[in-house]
């Protein structure tokens, strides 16, 4: 299937409305606690396009776009989501480096004078206990010498504590942590925010975080125009050398400064890190503010007509399926730079927090096989700082199923040699509640847990699963078809699985 036309947001929301994915709200809706209300009631649903927005008229706002997995399979013009991180991992392998343009939609308006964030853009509160208004769907984009000659695209969380000055969040081991405490600690650093961008750029801000394979000085944007099979547009920015994307709904220019400020007015007033509540992050537990790198903006830039703001929700359906694609495919090469041929298949489960699990699907080919599933047990977590589960299964198990996993867990996971645990007082990261309250300060690793949940090689035989054959019969023989309708619409997803595996 061809990729559909994902050069803008807009373009792909033409395509959602074409497909009756979209879903318009007219009625003035409050960017204070209402729109993240809204998306958060209609998880896993359409789309949402907000275009009465209390305070901004003229603004619409974009929220549940990644809310499927088939969703963005759709806008890939992929036919089977579980087929996204492979088109991923080839634009790992062969990226299209990005171009620059001299004109682009991102700076139809230009605001230097008098720049007033909250004043421009309907920011979200997400939740009652958060800090304040924090923007979530920002892509932070740094090129040049800043990237050692790479680009680098990721969402960070901002907050403007000032109507042009706030902090973005920032540290080891993100590339933006590495840029802004390592590489370029004492000098100012100058990069753009960009607002809704292609769902290929979002795709590769969210997911590549796994830094073994996707290292320091890549071109992420490149991976970006691999995604979606055409290079990523540029303009050079109006303040700055830095660069926007073209195609973007807004654009913040700026630079972090040498000096640092606390993300909110608590936690400089507790002049401690991790205890004062900020909004919620993508584990599900409520986030905490920390002392980062003052970011000072020297402009905003946006379309003219009708401008769009992105607000996922970082602990969301949306939140989720931004990372996963990307993040599947970095840990489908980890396990391939081991052993090649051995893994068939990954995927994220629902629960796994997106950083913190992984279920690999294997299939030993050869006795000289066995054994290697624990070596990329291992690997994977040592690839990726924070990982809590990583599972291994054969491929008579349906990795996208959370019920035949822990099947199989159950029924193939010795309990004395099955179980390995990570290196422990390593680095993990201060979004685990676990990890940020280790005895290690900030960030420390309490360890992973991997799970050989495989047959082994010389006893295959013991384990081979049941089947009834469900499969060769046709139940229209004995009911209706509204009958098989009703009894399929009620059963569970395990269940659907049974009947259709004879399992």
């Amino acid at each position: 299937m061809a990729s559909s036309d994902i050069t803008s947001i807009r373009s792909t929301l033409e395509l959602l409305k074409r497909e009756g994915e979209l879903l318009t709200i007219s009625n003035e809706v409050n960017p204070i606690l209402e729109i993240a209300g809204i998306q958060k009631a209609l998880e896993g649903g359409p789309a949402i396009l907000f275009d009465n927005i209390r305070g901004y008229p003229g603004v619409r706002d974009l929220g549940n776009l990644f809310a499927t997995r088939e969703r963005a399979a759709k806008m890939l013009g992929i036919p089977d989501f579980k087929q996204i991180k492979f088109r991923c991992m080839d634009a790992i392998k062969k990226p299209i480096p990005p171009k620059v343009v001299e004109v682009a939609p991102c700076q139809e308006v230009v605001v230097t004078d008098n720049i007033d964030i909250f004043g421009l853009m309907p920011v979200l509160k997400h939740t009652p206990r958060d800090a304040g208004r924090i923007i979530g769907g920002g892509n932070i984009l740094v090129t040049g010498k800043y990237v050692r000659g790479g680009s680098h695209i990721s969402f960070n969380r901002c907050h403007f504590r000032g109507k042009d000055w706030g902090t973005i969040m920032g540290g080891p081991p993100t590339h933006l942590g590495i840029i802004s405490y390592v590489d370029h600690r004492k000098e100012r650093v100058y990069y753009t925010v960009n607002v809704c961008t292609p769902p290929a750029v979002m795709i590769t801000a969210g997911g590549g975080n796994v830094h073994s394979v996707i290292p320091h000085g890549s071109d992420e944007l490149g991976i970006a125009g691999g995604i979606q099979g055409f290079p990523v547009e540029l303009v050079k920015a109006k303040t700055s050398d830095a660069y926007a994307i073209a195609q973007a709904e807004w654009v913040i220019e700026g630079y972090i400064d040498t000096e640092s400020a606390w993300e909110t007015d608590e936690a400089e007033k507790l002049g401690k890190g991790g205890e004062a509540p900020f909004f919620p992050e993508w584990p599900g537990y409520m986030g905490r503010a920390y002392r980062f790198r003052k970011f000072k903006a020297t402009a905003v830039t946006h379309r003219k007509n009708s401008p769009i703001f992105f607000s996922p929700l970082a602990h969301s359906f949306e939140g989720e399926f931004l990372i996963t694609h990307l993040k599947e495919a970095c840990m489908f090469l980890v396990a391939e730079r081991i052993i090649p041929g051995l893994v068939v298949d990954c995927n994220i489960l629902h629960g796994f927090s997106v950083n913190g699990g992984i279920v690999y699907q294997v299939n030993k080919r050869r006795p000289w096989d066995e054994g290697y599933q624990r070596n990329i047990l291992m690997a994977a977590m040592a690839a990726n700082p924070g990982i809590r589960l990583v599972v291994m299964v054969d491929e008579d198990v349906d990795i996208y199923n959370a019920d035949d996993v822990i099947w199989a867990i159950t029924t193939r996971c010795n309990p004395v040699s099955g179980i390995l645990s990570g290196a422990r007082e390593g680095r993990g990261t201060l979004m685990q509640p676990l990890e940020r309250t280790s005895g290690l300060g900030g960030g420390g690793f309490e360890g992973g847990i991997g799970i050989d949940a495989t047959v082994p090689m010389d006893k295959k035989w013991h384990f081979e699963r049941a089947h009834y054959p469900s499969d060769q019969i046709d139940l229209k023989k004995w009911l209706s078809d509204e009958e098989i309708k009703k009894i399929q619409a009620s059963q569970s997803e395990y269940a659907k699985l049974m009947a259709r595996t004879g399992g």
